[in-house]
């Protein structure tokens, strides 16, 4: 079970499970704090204030909670993992997630460092992003439990990562600040086909290069701005998936 006190009082630590430093930590908790209270407020309860399971599960304060969804995306773990590490059961852990992220995501969106979900158009970017000159497009993946749908066990099957997952796609600058991380998808979507749907290259200037991996082979020969890893890289990368 984590130590939250010592968590939330080791600058160290903190870094290390939430990605914020203690300073980072502080300037984000007011507005959690104000999108929470926000929450209460257009919410029309039929019970008590303090009632229902996830009221009662141990992050009693806003510093607890804060730190719990900040930990979940910097992690990822399995709600079974969660419920281990903060001493609730697996269906709290679902709940405190799903009820915790909109409640981040107004916090950083007032703090002005939610990525985009999407480009609407050149214009955008410069305007959002005027200093970056280059940026990497790639995506990633994370475990989900085995759906017990047959349909969406197909769906949600990686065979890149050999089990269900989801996947995004994020846009990167220099200094590892994500611009761009769209809406999460079936692990079976290939990331070419997730770039072309989201059109996230239509939305950055020409004059922006962008750095891809061997997941996206082939965008080089449709815009004039792509860099692919030299070509003895990728002929050896390509070696390497071939014999997986």
């Amino acid at each position: 079970m984590i130590n939250l006190h010592r968590a939330l009082n080791n600058d160290r630590l903190l870094r290390a499970l939430t990605g914020l430093n203690q300073k980072a930590f502080d300037e984000l908790l007011p507005l959690f704090t104000a999108a929470w209270q926000a929450q209460l407020q257009a919410q029309v309860r039929q019970r008590a204030p303090g009632g229902g399971q996830a009221d009662k599960a141990r992050l009693s304060s806003m510093s607890e909670k804060l730190f719990y969804i900040l930990f979940y995306f910097k992690c990822y773990p399995t709600f079974d993992v969660a419920s281990i590490l903060f001493d609730f059961d697996r269906s709290q852990a679902n709940r405190w997630m799903h009820r915790l992220q909109p409640i981040l995501e107004a916090a950083l969106d007032r703090k002005m460092v939610l990525p985009e979900r999407k480009l609407e158009s050149i214009e955008q970017f410069l305007k959002r992003y005027p200093e970056v000159k280059e940026v990497m497009i790639d995506g990633t993946e994370r475990p989900i439990a085995r759906p017990k749908d047959p349909e969406r066990q197909k769906e949600h099957y990686s065979g890149k990562k050999r089990q269900h997952t989801r996947k995004h796609l994020a846009v990167v600058d220099e200094g590892k600040r994500v611009l761009v991380l769209i809406e999460a998808r079936e692990g079976k979507v290939h990331d070419k086909r997730l770039l072309d749907e989201e059109e996230i290259v239509e939305g950055i200037p020409d004059e922006i290069v962008i750095a891809v991996d061997l997941g996206l082979l082939g965008l080089q020969k449709e815009y004039d701005n792509i860099e692919m890893p030299p070509s003895s890289l990728r002929t050896k990368m390509e070696e390497a998936s071939a014999e997986q």
